[in-house]
């Protein structure tokens, strides 16, 4: 969550430093339809994956679920959670997805978003494994990430879009298509039950509005107008996801435990 260097940076930090809340790709939109899909009650032991400033969790703890755990790396965004997310059985703990410390066969509901993506394949896999491994059986895992259009995209621009993004954004990204995304997920046990996708627009007035409401819109961009590193910084990465927005939109997978 370091944000003292603005060229080095990671993009979703420097938007989350500008006021910004909604931090997915597919926006509060696919968000919500995540959440809908996984039907959270008040019998769910619910896990999330990589929480960052806690609005997706602020969504399923208003279904009361009856736990719920972050899984979350940065430390200085761990300290910010345990904050706003606190009471009976409700916690925040300081560790790696892939090895979340959780108890086997003992979530019903586990969901990610914006965060295989940042990953390698081979790390991707070692997630979703220890998603598999801690739900129970007929559990459901969700994940919101990028995903590439057509399915037939060639190697070539699969390569060129990673390597911008990776400039613009600070992260190694490595979005997948459709068919890429459900197979990781269906070759760690999973099967398929809901897929949602929206315009990769994360950084568009429109989104922006819809996201944050208007106001907030507005501070947003006085945040970035009296900043221009992270001015910099975003302009760089709304040019990257304009330049591939035939190529890229933002996906929602919900598959279940078999």
């Amino acid at each position: 969550m370091n944000t003292k260097d603005m060229t080095k940076a990671q993009g979703h930090w420097i938007l989350a430093k500008m006021g910004k809340k909604v931090l997915r790709p597919g926006g509060k939109e696919l968000t919500l339809k995540m959440i809908d899909s996984l039907h959270i009650n008040s019998n769910d032991h619910v896990t999330e994956f990589a929480p960052g400033l806690g609005y997706t969790a602020s969504l399923a703890l208003k279904n009361n679920p009856k736990t719920y755990c972050g899984v979350e790396l940065d430390l200085q965004a761990v300290k910010k959670l345990r904050k706003i997310i606190n009471g009976d059985n409700r916690k925040i703990v300081n560790t790696n997805a892939n090895d979340s410390k959780l108890g086997t066969d003992s979530q019903d509901k586990v969901y990610g978003e914006a965060m295989l993506t940042m990953h390698t394949d081979f790390r991707k896999s070692e997630i979703i494994e220890e998603a598999h491994r801690i739900l129970k059986k007929g559990g459901l895992y969700a994940i919101h990430e990028i995903g590439l259009l057509p399915e037939e995209i060639s190697e070539n621009l699969k390569a060129e879009i990673t390597r911008e993004l990776a400039l613009s954004i600070r992260v190694n990204a490595r979005p997948l298509t459709k068919q890429e995304w459900s197979k990781m997920l269906e070759d760690k046990g999973f099967v398929v039950k809901t897929i949602h996708t929206n315009p990769m627009s994360l950084l568009e007035t429109k989104r922006i509005i819809d996201d944050e409401g208007f106001f907030r819109t507005l501070k947003i961009a006085w945040n970035i107008l009296i900043n221009p590193k992270a001015r910099k910084r975003i302009m760089a990465m709304r040019k990257t996801f304009r330049a591939y927005a035939q190529h890229m939109n933002a996906i929602v997978i919900v598959a279940e435990k078999a």
